[in-house]
Protein backbone atom coordinates (compact mmCIF):
# COMPACT_ATOMS: atom_id res chain seq x y z
CA UNK A 1 0.00 0.00 0.00
CA UNK A 2 1.30 3.46 -0.92
CA UNK A 3 -0.01 6.66 0.66
CA UNK A 4 0.69 10.17 -0.58
CA UNK A 5 1.92 13.25 1.28
CA UNK A 6 3.30 16.44 -0.21
CA UNK A 7 6.46 16.28 1.93
CA UNK A 8 7.75 13.40 4.02
CA UNK A 9 10.22 14.19 6.81
CA UNK A 10 12.31 11.32 8.14
CA UNK A 11 12.96 11.79 11.86
CA UNK A 12 10.92 13.29 14.71
CA UNK A 13 13.80 15.17 16.27
CA UNK A 14 14.06 18.90 16.79
CA UNK A 15 14.87 19.73 13.18
CA UNK A 16 12.26 17.46 11.63
CA UNK A 17 9.45 18.59 13.91
CA UNK A 18 10.33 22.25 13.41
CA UNK A 19 10.32 21.70 9.64
CA UNK A 20 6.83 20.19 9.82
CA UNK A 21 5.57 23.19 11.81
CA UNK A 22 7.24 25.73 9.51
CA UNK A 23 5.82 24.07 6.40
CA UNK A 24 2.34 23.90 7.95
CA UNK A 25 2.55 27.60 8.82
CA UNK A 26 3.04 28.25 5.09
CA UNK A 27 0.11 26.03 4.11
CA UNK A 28 2.20 23.03 2.99
CA UNK A 29 1.26 19.47 3.94
CA UNK A 30 3.92 17.37 5.66
CA UNK A 31 4.20 14.03 7.41
CA UNK A 32 6.92 12.92 9.82
CA UNK A 33 8.01 9.27 9.87
CA UNK A 34 9.89 8.08 12.94
CA UNK A 35 11.65 4.76 13.49
CA UNK A 36 10.91 4.63 17.25
CA UNK A 37 7.74 2.77 18.16
CA UNK A 38 6.70 5.47 20.64
CA UNK A 39 7.42 9.18 21.02
CA UNK A 40 9.41 9.13 24.24
CA UNK A 41 11.36 12.38 24.73
CA UNK A 42 14.99 11.61 25.53
CA UNK A 43 18.30 13.32 26.13
CA UNK A 44 19.78 15.87 28.48
CA UNK A 45 20.29 19.61 28.16
CA UNK A 46 20.92 21.72 25.07
CA UNK A 47 21.15 25.42 24.33
CA UNK A 48 19.17 27.31 21.72
CA UNK A 49 20.98 30.41 20.55
CA UNK A 50 19.06 33.67 19.95
CA UNK A 51 18.58 33.02 16.23
CA UNK A 52 16.86 29.69 16.97
CA UNK A 53 14.70 31.23 19.69
CA UNK A 54 13.65 33.85 17.14
CA UNK A 55 12.46 31.12 14.77
CA UNK A 56 10.48 29.26 17.45
CA UNK A 57 8.85 32.52 18.52
CA UNK A 58 7.90 33.02 14.88
CA UNK A 59 6.09 29.68 15.06
CA UNK A 60 4.10 30.89 18.05
CA UNK A 61 6.04 28.80 20.56
CA UNK A 62 7.84 31.56 22.45
CA UNK A 63 5.75 31.47 25.63
CA UNK A 64 5.83 27.69 25.85
CA UNK A 65 9.59 27.64 25.31
CA UNK A 66 10.06 30.27 28.01
CA UNK A 67 8.04 28.16 30.47
CA UNK A 68 10.28 25.08 30.12
CA UNK A 69 13.70 26.73 29.91
CA UNK A 70 16.18 29.14 31.48
CA UNK A 71 17.57 32.22 29.74
CA UNK A 72 21.27 32.44 30.67
CA UNK A 73 22.61 35.96 31.08
CA UNK A 74 26.28 35.05 30.79
CA UNK A 75 28.85 32.36 30.32
CA UNK A 76 31.65 32.50 32.86
CA UNK A 77 34.97 30.67 32.67
CA UNK A 78 36.77 29.41 35.78
CA UNK A 79 39.77 27.24 36.56
CA UNK A 80 39.38 24.15 38.73
CA UNK A 81 40.30 26.18 41.83
CA UNK A 82 37.35 28.55 41.31
CA UNK A 83 39.33 31.50 39.98
CA UNK A 84 37.28 33.53 37.52
CA UNK A 85 38.91 33.86 34.09
CA UNK A 86 36.43 35.52 31.74
CA UNK A 87 32.79 36.50 31.33
CA UNK A 88 30.78 36.77 28.10
CA UNK A 89 27.23 38.19 28.16
CA UNK A 90 24.65 35.99 26.41
CA UNK A 91 21.29 36.55 24.77
CA UNK A 92 19.66 39.93 25.35
CA UNK A 93 22.44 40.87 27.77
CA UNK A 94 24.88 40.19 24.93
CA UNK A 95 23.13 42.62 22.61
CA UNK A 96 20.91 40.15 20.73
CA UNK A 97 17.24 40.76 20.04
CA UNK A 98 16.24 37.44 21.61
CA UNK A 99 17.41 35.46 24.64
CA UNK A 100 19.39 32.28 24.59
CA UNK A 101 17.48 29.33 26.06
CA UNK A 102 18.87 26.38 28.04
CA UNK A 103 16.37 23.53 27.94
CA UNK A 104 16.12 19.79 28.49
CA UNK A 105 16.08 18.22 25.04
CA UNK A 106 13.24 15.90 26.04
CA UNK A 107 11.06 18.81 27.14
CA UNK A 108 11.77 20.69 23.92
CA UNK A 109 10.97 17.65 21.81
CA UNK A 110 7.74 17.05 23.74
CA UNK A 111 6.72 20.67 23.17
CA UNK A 112 7.30 20.32 19.41
CA UNK A 113 5.49 16.96 19.23
CA UNK A 114 2.46 18.43 20.97
CA UNK A 115 2.45 21.41 18.59
CA UNK A 116 2.67 19.15 15.51
CA UNK A 117 -0.18 16.93 16.70
CA UNK A 118 -2.30 19.94 17.66
CA UNK A 119 -1.77 21.81 14.37
CA UNK A 120 -1.29 19.04 11.79
CA UNK A 121 -3.33 16.29 13.43
CA UNK A 122 -2.48 12.99 15.16
CA UNK A 123 -1.70 11.28 11.84
CA UNK A 124 1.08 13.74 11.05
CA UNK A 125 3.65 11.64 12.93
CA UNK A 126 3.94 7.94 12.11
CA UNK A 127 5.92 5.91 14.61
CA UNK A 128 7.47 2.51 13.96
CA UNK A 129 8.09 3.71 10.42
CA UNK A 130 11.85 4.00 10.19
CA UNK A 131 13.08 4.92 6.74
CA UNK A 132 14.87 2.10 4.91
CA UNK A 133 15.45 3.82 1.56
CA UNK A 134 13.79 5.72 -1.23
CA UNK A 135 13.21 5.53 -4.97
CA UNK A 136 13.17 8.70 -7.05
CA UNK A 137 10.41 8.96 -9.66
CA UNK A 138 9.58 11.41 -12.38
CA UNK A 139 7.20 13.35 -10.16
CA UNK A 140 8.74 12.94 -6.73
CA UNK A 141 9.93 10.08 -4.57
CA UNK A 142 8.67 6.82 -3.08
CA UNK A 143 9.74 6.66 0.55
CA UNK A 144 10.32 3.13 1.84
CA UNK A 145 9.66 2.67 5.57
CA UNK A 146 9.18 -0.25 7.92
CA UNK A 147 5.53 0.77 8.08
CA UNK A 148 5.01 0.73 4.30
CA UNK A 149 5.72 2.99 1.33
CA UNK A 150 4.76 6.64 0.99
CA UNK A 151 4.69 8.75 -2.15
CA UNK A 152 5.85 12.33 -1.76
CA UNK A 153 6.88 15.31 -3.80
CA UNK A 154 9.86 15.92 -1.49
CA UNK A 155 11.74 13.80 1.08
CA UNK A 156 13.64 15.57 3.86
CA UNK A 157 16.18 13.47 5.75
CA UNK A 158 16.23 14.80 9.30
CA UNK A 159 17.21 11.39 10.64
CA UNK A 160 20.25 12.31 12.67
CA UNK A 161 23.97 11.75 12.64
CA UNK A 162 23.63 8.19 11.29
CA UNK A 163 21.18 9.29 8.60
CA UNK A 164 19.82 6.66 6.22
CA UNK A 165 18.93 9.40 3.75
CA UNK A 166 22.47 10.79 3.78
CA UNK A 167 23.99 7.34 3.32
CA UNK A 168 21.81 6.75 0.24
CA UNK A 169 22.59 10.16 -1.21
CA UNK A 170 26.31 9.85 -0.46
CA UNK A 171 27.23 6.15 -0.50
CA UNK A 172 31.01 6.71 -0.60
CA UNK A 173 33.34 7.05 2.40
CA UNK A 174 31.81 9.47 4.90
CA UNK A 175 33.28 8.58 8.29
CA UNK A 176 32.39 10.01 11.63
CA UNK A 177 35.46 11.97 12.71
CA UNK A 178 36.40 11.79 16.37
CA UNK A 179 37.97 14.73 18.15
CA UNK A 180 39.69 12.37 20.58
CA UNK A 181 37.39 13.65 23.34
CA UNK A 182 34.98 11.48 25.28
CA UNK A 183 31.97 13.33 26.73
CA UNK A 184 30.09 12.32 29.85
CA UNK A 185 26.71 13.99 30.22
CA UNK A 186 23.93 14.16 32.74
CA UNK A 187 21.24 16.33 34.33
CA UNK A 188 21.76 16.65 38.06
CA UNK A 189 18.76 17.23 40.31
CA UNK A 190 19.90 20.14 42.46
CA UNK A 191 19.51 23.82 43.23
CA UNK A 192 20.99 26.03 40.46
CA UNK A 193 24.40 27.51 41.22
CA UNK A 194 25.44 31.16 41.41
CA UNK A 195 22.59 33.41 40.20
CA UNK A 196 20.67 30.59 38.48
CA UNK A 197 21.24 32.15 35.04
CA UNK A 198 24.93 31.53 34.46
CA UNK A 199 26.53 28.99 32.15
CA UNK A 200 29.92 27.96 33.47
CA UNK A 201 32.95 26.38 31.86
CA UNK A 202 35.50 25.03 34.34
CA UNK A 203 38.91 24.28 32.89
CA UNK A 204 41.01 21.63 34.61
CA UNK A 205 44.79 21.49 34.67
CA UNK A 206 44.78 18.14 32.87
CA UNK A 207 42.83 19.36 29.82
CA UNK A 208 39.51 18.10 31.20
CA UNK A 209 36.71 20.68 30.87
CA UNK A 210 33.29 20.86 32.48
CA UNK A 211 30.39 22.76 30.88
CA UNK A 212 27.37 23.23 33.14
CA UNK A 213 24.18 25.29 33.21
CA UNK A 214 20.70 25.31 34.83
CA UNK A 215 17.79 23.86 32.84
CA UNK A 216 14.90 24.80 35.10
CA UNK A 217 12.68 22.32 36.88
CA UNK A 218 15.36 21.65 39.48
CA UNK A 219 17.87 20.30 36.95
CA UNK A 220 21.43 21.38 36.17
CA UNK A 221 22.95 20.08 32.96
CA UNK A 222 26.62 19.14 32.87
CA UNK A 223 29.05 17.84 30.24
CA UNK A 224 32.51 16.60 31.17
CA UNK A 225 34.94 16.55 28.23
CA UNK A 226 37.88 14.20 28.67
CA UNK A 227 40.75 13.74 26.22
CA UNK A 228 40.86 10.00 25.67
CA UNK A 229 42.23 9.21 22.24
CA UNK A 230 43.75 10.38 18.98
CA UNK A 231 41.67 12.51 16.64
CA UNK A 232 40.64 10.76 13.44
CA UNK A 233 38.00 8.35 12.11
CA UNK A 234 35.84 7.08 14.95
CA UNK A 235 37.10 3.68 16.20
CA UNK A 236 34.61 0.93 16.86
CA UNK A 237 35.34 0.65 20.58
CA UNK A 238 34.17 4.14 21.57
CA UNK A 239 30.95 4.12 23.59
CA UNK A 240 27.96 5.87 22.03
CA UNK A 241 25.06 6.96 24.20
CA UNK A 242 25.97 4.29 26.73
CA UNK A 243 25.39 4.49 30.49
CA UNK A 244 28.55 5.37 32.40
CA UNK A 245 29.57 4.66 35.98
CA UNK A 246 29.05 7.86 38.03
CA UNK A 247 31.90 7.00 40.40
CA UNK A 248 34.31 6.58 37.50
CA UNK A 249 33.20 9.85 35.95
CA UNK A 250 33.59 11.70 39.25
CA UNK A 251 37.21 10.49 39.50
CA UNK A 252 38.17 12.78 36.60
CA UNK A 253 37.42 15.85 38.74
CA UNK A 254 38.71 14.61 42.08
CA UNK A 255 40.44 17.52 43.78
CA UNK A 256 38.56 20.24 41.93
CA UNK A 257 37.39 22.92 44.37
CA UNK A 258 35.53 25.82 42.79
CA UNK A 259 33.69 26.80 45.96
CA UNK A 260 30.22 27.43 44.54
CA UNK A 261 29.68 23.93 43.05
CA UNK A 262 30.54 20.41 44.20
CA UNK A 263 31.70 19.22 40.79
CA UNK A 264 32.40 15.63 41.84
CA UNK A 265 28.82 15.27 43.13
CA UNK A 266 27.19 15.98 39.74
CA UNK A 267 27.30 12.40 38.35
CA UNK A 268 25.78 10.96 41.52
CA UNK A 269 22.95 13.51 41.45
CA UNK A 270 22.01 12.52 37.88
CA UNK A 271 19.41 9.87 37.09
CA UNK A 272 21.65 8.51 34.32
CA UNK A 273 25.10 9.43 33.10
CA UNK A 274 25.66 8.98 29.37
CA UNK A 275 28.87 8.58 27.40
CA UNK A 276 29.39 9.97 23.90
CA UNK A 277 32.34 10.60 21.60
CA UNK A 278 32.68 14.20 20.39
CA UNK A 279 32.37 13.76 16.63
CA UNK A 280 31.47 15.50 13.41
CA UNK A 281 31.75 14.81 9.68
CA UNK A 282 33.45 16.69 6.88
CA UNK A 283 31.18 19.06 4.98
CA UNK A 284 29.44 17.56 1.97
CA UNK A 285 30.02 19.02 -1.52
CA UNK A 286 26.23 19.02 -1.94
CA UNK A 287 23.35 17.90 0.27
CA UNK A 288 20.76 16.34 -1.97
CA UNK A 289 19.56 15.58 -5.45
CA UNK A 290 16.26 15.75 -7.22
CA UNK A 291 13.43 15.63 -4.69
CA UNK A 292 15.56 14.55 -1.71
CA UNK A 293 17.66 16.56 0.74
CA UNK A 294 18.94 16.47 4.32
CA UNK A 295 18.60 18.74 7.35
CA UNK A 296 20.20 19.18 10.76
CA UNK A 297 22.67 16.53 11.95
CA UNK A 298 21.98 14.52 8.82
CA UNK A 299 23.41 17.41 6.80
CA UNK A 300 26.05 18.94 9.06
CA UNK A 301 26.90 17.13 12.31
CA UNK A 302 29.16 19.33 14.41
CA UNK A 303 31.00 19.43 17.71
CA UNK A 304 28.77 20.74 20.52
CA UNK A 305 31.35 23.30 21.64
CA UNK A 306 29.53 26.23 20.05
CA UNK A 307 26.06 25.21 21.34
CA UNK A 308 24.93 25.53 17.73
CA UNK A 309 23.77 22.09 16.52
CA UNK A 310 20.05 22.28 17.33
CA UNK A 311 20.01 25.99 16.50
CA UNK A 312 21.31 25.35 12.99
CA UNK A 313 18.75 22.58 12.47
CA UNK A 314 15.96 25.01 13.38
CA UNK A 315 17.33 27.55 10.89
CA UNK A 316 17.50 24.81 8.24
CA UNK A 317 13.81 24.12 8.84
CA UNK A 318 12.74 27.73 8.39
CA UNK A 319 14.84 28.32 5.26
CA UNK A 320 13.62 25.08 3.69
CA UNK A 321 9.99 26.00 4.38
CA UNK A 322 10.54 29.47 2.92
CA UNK A 323 11.98 28.03 -0.28
CA UNK A 324 9.28 25.38 -0.71
CA UNK A 325 6.63 28.08 -0.27
CA UNK A 326 8.41 30.28 -2.82
CA UNK A 327 8.89 27.67 -5.57
CA UNK A 328 8.69 23.90 -4.94
CA UNK A 329 10.48 23.19 -8.21
CA UNK A 330 13.67 24.99 -7.22
CA UNK A 331 13.28 24.81 -3.45
CA UNK A 332 15.85 22.17 -2.58
CA UNK A 333 18.58 23.73 -4.69
CA UNK A 334 17.85 27.17 -3.24
CA UNK A 335 17.78 25.76 0.30
CA UNK A 336 21.14 24.07 -0.19
CA UNK A 337 22.63 27.20 -1.73
CA UNK A 338 21.55 29.28 1.26
CA UNK A 339 22.51 26.86 4.00
CA UNK A 340 25.34 24.53 2.96
CA UNK A 341 28.22 27.03 3.04
CA UNK A 342 26.98 28.72 6.22
CA UNK A 343 26.72 25.47 8.15
CA UNK A 344 30.10 24.30 6.81
CA UNK A 345 31.53 27.49 8.32
CA UNK A 346 29.97 26.59 11.68
CA UNK A 347 31.45 23.06 11.56
CA UNK A 348 34.87 24.57 10.85
CA UNK A 349 34.46 27.22 13.56
CA UNK A 350 33.50 24.58 16.12
CA UNK A 351 36.61 22.58 15.25
CA UNK A 352 38.77 25.68 15.56
CA UNK A 353 37.23 26.59 18.92
CA UNK A 354 37.80 23.07 20.23
CA UNK A 355 41.50 23.01 19.31
CA UNK A 356 42.30 26.60 20.31
CA UNK A 357 44.21 27.12 23.53
CA UNK A 358 42.01 28.84 26.13
CA UNK A 359 43.92 28.93 29.39
CA UNK A 360 43.97 32.69 29.95
CA UNK A 361 41.38 35.46 29.80
CA UNK A 362 43.02 36.88 26.69
CA UNK A 363 42.90 33.46 25.00
CA UNK A 364 39.22 33.02 25.80
CA UNK A 365 38.33 36.55 24.65
CA UNK A 366 40.13 35.97 21.36
CA UNK A 367 38.52 32.59 20.70
CA UNK A 368 34.96 33.68 21.57
CA UNK A 369 35.23 36.81 19.44
CA UNK A 370 36.57 34.81 16.51
CA UNK A 371 33.74 32.31 16.83
CA UNK A 372 31.07 35.00 16.75
CA UNK A 373 32.66 36.53 13.65
CA UNK A 374 33.09 33.22 11.83
CA UNK A 375 29.50 32.10 12.45
CA UNK A 376 27.65 35.40 12.08
CA UNK A 377 26.41 34.62 8.56
CA UNK A 378 24.75 31.41 9.79
CA UNK A 379 22.31 33.23 12.08
CA UNK A 380 19.87 34.57 9.47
Amino acid sequence: MTNRSTIVIAGAGIGGLTAALALHQRGIEAMVVERASSLTPLGVGINLLPHAVRELEGLGLGALLSSISVAPRQISFFDSYGRHLFREPRGVEGGYSHPQRSVHRGRLQAMLIEAVIDRLGPEAIRTGAGLTGFTETGDGVVVHTRGGDLRAEILIGSDGINSVVRSHLHPGPDPLLWSGVRMYRGAARMTPFLDGRTMAIIKGDNGTDLVTYPLGGGLVNWVLQVGDGVAGPLPGNVGWNEPADPTHVASYVAGWDVGWLDVAALPGLSETVFEYPMVDRDALPHWGRGAVTVLGDAAHPMYPVGANGASQAILDARVLADEVARDPGTALHAYQTRRRRDTADVVAANRAMHTAGTKTADDIARVTTTYRTDTERSTS
